[in-house]
C-alpha cells in the first residue's frame, strides 16, 4: 500500500501536491465546510421541538460544544497524521484500508456529490429568483458546478482564493442579518413570543423533555457538520501540523458564535412561537427590518452561501479520491496531478461531472435521505482513531510532542463517539428504509474493494515477473 503522507514526491520522478495554503485559508475552509444555507432556515426546526429561548439556545450551544469536541479530535489527528485525504487516511492507518475505502466510496458515490447536487439546485433557485434568468434550475446548477470545477483545476491557490472570498461574503451576510435584527427590527409581540417564553423549560424535567431535546439536536448536529472536510487538504497546507489544527479550532469557534447570534436574533424578532411557525426565519427577520429590500438581500446572502459551500466541496473532497487512487484502490488516472498547477485535475472533474448528473436527475433529495445515517458512522470511527494512534505513538518522539491534544481524553473522546452512535441509532430508528439503503450502498463497496486489491496485486506481480 503506497503512502500519501507528504505533498512532496518521494522518488523525485514527479511533482506532488503543492503546499500553498496558510492558517487563514485553512480557517476559511473549515467555516466554509460548515456554513451553508441551513443556518438561514433551520432555526425553525429546533423551535418546533423545544419552545423556550433557553432550550432553543441550549440545543444550539450543545451542538456547538459537540462540534468543538470534533474539531479538537480532528486537530489532534491532523497533527499526528498530516496526510492527504484527512479522514480517509486516519481510518486507513488506525484500522484497515477496507474501512477507508468504504468511506471514500460513499463520499464519491452519494454523500459528497449528492449534497453538492442539492446545494447547487438550491443556489439555482435563489439565483433565478434574484436575476429572473430564463434558465432551468438544472442548467444553472450544472453551470455553477462547471465554473467551480474549472477554477479548482487552475490550482489550489485559485480554488482557495475563491473559497475565501465567498466565505467572507457569507460572514458579511450573516453579520448583516444579526445587525439588522438587533438594531432595525422590532422585538416580537407577546403573541409571537409564546406562552413558554418567560420560563426556562417548556415542560417538567422528564423523559419527554429529553426526547424533545434529542430531536432538536439532530438538525443542529447536521448544521454543524462539515469541519472534517478541511482535513482532506492537509497535503496542501503549509506547516500542516501547526496550521490545520489551529484552523479547525478557530473555524468551529467562529461558526458557533455566528450560529448562536443568528438564533438569538430570530428569537428576539420572531419570538419562539413565530419562529416555529415559519420556514424562512432569516427572510422574516430581514423583512421586519428592511421590508422587501431585506428579503432580497437575504436571498442574495443565501445564494452566496450555497455557492461558497459548493466551492469548498470542490476544493476539498477530490483529495480523498486522489489519495484512494494513490493507494491503488481507484483508477490510476484519478491520482494524476497537472504538472503546472499540481492539483488532481481528473479527481476534480470526476466529482464535478457526477454531481452535475445527480443534479440533472432530480434524485438528490432522495440520495440525501439514504446517507444521513452513514455520515456520523465515520465521525465516530474517526474519533476512535485517537485511541488507536495514541497507543501506537506512545514512546515516539512525534507522538509525545503533539501540541493539539484532545482535552479531557479519554472521557471527551468517548463522549463524542457515544453521540455519534446515538445520532446513527436515532436516524436508523426514524428512517429505517432510507438508512438501510444507505448502509447497503456502503456494503456494496466491499466487493469493489476486493476487485481493486486483486487488480493492484495482480499488476504488481506481473511487473515483478
Amino acid at each position: 500500500m503506497r503512502d500519501v503522507e507528504d505533498a512532496a514526491p518521494t522518488n523525485g520522478s514527479s511533482p506532488g501536491l503543492a503546499r500553498r495554503l496558510g492558517l487563514f485559508d485553512a480557517t476559511m475552509i473549515v467555516m466554509g465546510g460548515i456554513v451553508g444555507s441551513g443556518i438561514f432556515m433551520n432555526p425553525y426546526v429546533v423551535a418546533r421541538q423545544v419552545h423556550t429561548p433557553f432550550l432553543i439556545l441550549a440545543a444550539w450551544s450543545a451542538g456547538g460544544a459537540i462540534a468543538l469536541l470534533g474539531a479538537f479530535i480532528y486537530a489532534e489527528l491532523a497533527e499526528r497524521r498530516p496526510r492527504v485525504g484527512g479522514q480517509y487516511a486516519y481510518i486507513r492507518e488506525a484500522f484497515h484500508p477496507l474501512l477507508a475505502f468504504i468511506y471514500a466510496w460513499g463520499l464519491l458515490l452519494v454523500t459528497q456529490t449528492g449534497g453538492m447536487a442539492a446545494v447547487a439546485v438550491t443556489f439555482a433557485r435563489y439565483f433565478r429568483e434574484l436575476t429572473r434568468a430564463p434558465l432551468a434550475d438544472g442548467a444553472v446548477a450544472v453551470l455553477a458546478l462547471g465554473v467551480l470545477t474549472a477554477i479548482n483545476c487552475l490550482g489550489v491557490r485559485a480554488g482557495s482564493g475563491v473559497q475565501s472570498v465567498l466565505m467572507l461574503l457569507k460572514i458579511l451576510a450573516i453579520v448583516a442579518l444579526i445587525a439588522c435584527g438587533l438594531l432595525l427590527a422590532d422585538e416580537a409581540t407577546p403573541a409571537d413570543a409564546g406562552a413558554a417564553t418567560g420560563r426556562l423549560l417548556d415542560r417538567p424535567v422528564s423523559f419527554d423533555l429529553l426526547t424533545a431535546l434529542g430531536a432538536a439536536l439532530v438538525p443542529v448536529l447536521f448544521a454543524y457538520g462539515g469541519w472534517q472536510t478541511a482535513s482532506f487538504i492537509a497535503g496542501e497546507v503549509r506547516e500542516p501540523r501547526r496550521n490545520l489544527p489551529r484552523g479547525l479550532i478557530f473555524g468551529v469557534v467562529g461558526v458557533v458564535a455566528l450560529y448562536l447570534s443568528v438564533n438569538y436574533v430570530c428569537i428576539r424578532v420572531l419570538g419562539t412561537a413565530g419562529l416555529a411557525a415559519t420556514a424562512t426565519p432569516a427572510s422574516d427577520v430581514m423583512k421586519s427590518a428592511l421590508g422587501g429590500t431585506g428579503a432580497r438581500l437575504i436571498a442574495a446572502g443565501i445564494a452566496i452561501s450555497t455557492l461558497g459551500f459548493l466551492s469548498q466541496s470542490m476544493l476539498t473532497a477530490p483529495r480523498v479520491y486522489y489519495a484512494m487512487a494513490k493507494d491503488g484502490l481507484f483508477f490510476k488516472s484519478v491520482a494524476w496531478l497537472h504538472p503546472r498547477t499540481r492539483v488532481p485535475v481528473v479527481a476534480i472533474v470526476l466529482q464535478g461531472i457526477w454531481a452535475a448528473l445527480i443534479a440533472l436527475s432530480g434524485r438528490y433529495e432522495q440520495i440525501l435521505n439514504y446517507v444521513v445515517s452513514v455520515d456520523w458512522i465515520f465521525f465516530g470511527l474517526a474519533a476512535s482513531c485517537v485511541f488507536v494512534l495514541r497507543r501506537r505513538d506512545r514512546g515516539k518522539r512525534d507522538g509525545a510532542a503533539t501540541a493539539h491534544r484532545m482535552p479531557g481524553h479519554p472521557v471527551t473522546t468517548a463522549l463524542f463517539v457515544a453521540v455519534s452512535v446515538l445520532v446513527v441509532l436515532n436516524t436508523v430508528y426514524t428512517y429505517p428504509a432510507h438508512s438501510a439503503i444507505g448502509l447497503g450502498i456502503l456494503v456494496a463497496g466491499i466487493p469493489v474493494y476486493g476487485a481493486w486489491r486483486w487488480k493492484d496485486t495482480t499488476w504488481a506481480n506481473r511487473k515483478e515477473s
